[in-house]
């Protein structure tokens, strides 16, 4: 009779200190920490390009603070999940989808967002996109679905 013995389960730490782990959220905190840089850099070209009216309206004000203030957000979620911290590691799921979802809808709208903002939201969702592909992986879902 072939009865296979189940191998012990690596506990919370070991599973977070496993190499793959790191890497993936070494990665994840990478990809958002590049989000963030260049959102903090956007809002400062938007204050200092304010007086032009062709590059700077209202919804770049408006879209600018909503976009930085998502990335440092989502970088504490970064962090919180490779600490593992499981409700982290969720809200990392869902912002990344949902923001990336949201980038790709505002770019696509004509009219709405000057060139230049939309070139750097497509920067800042092609970022995200890959922050969903290593956050929604195997290793990190089924890392945190035993957790």
């Amino acid at each position: 009779m072939n009865i296979r013995t189940p191998r012990p389960a690596a506990t919370a730490d070991e599973a977070l200190d496993h190499p793959r782990s790191l890497a993936a959220f070494r990665t994840v905190k990478r990809l958002i920490g590049g989000y963030a840089a260049i959102s903090v850099l956007t809002l400062g070209a938007v204050y200092l390009l304010r007086h032009d009216t062709g590059l700077v309206n209202q919804t770049v004000w408006i879209r600018g603070g909503i976009v930085a203030l998502t990335s440092l957000l989502m970088l504490a979620f970064a962090v919180g999940a490779s600490r593992g911290r499981r409700r982290a590691y969720l809200r990392l799921r869902i912002a990344s989808g949902v923001m990336t979802v949201a980038i790709a809808v505002l770019v696509s709208l004509p009219g709405f967002l000057p060139l230049w903002m939309r070139v750097e939201q497509g920067v800042c969702g092609l970022l995200l996109a890959g922050v969903v592909a290593v956050a929604n992986g195997k290793h990190l879902r089924t890392l945190f679905a035993t957790r």
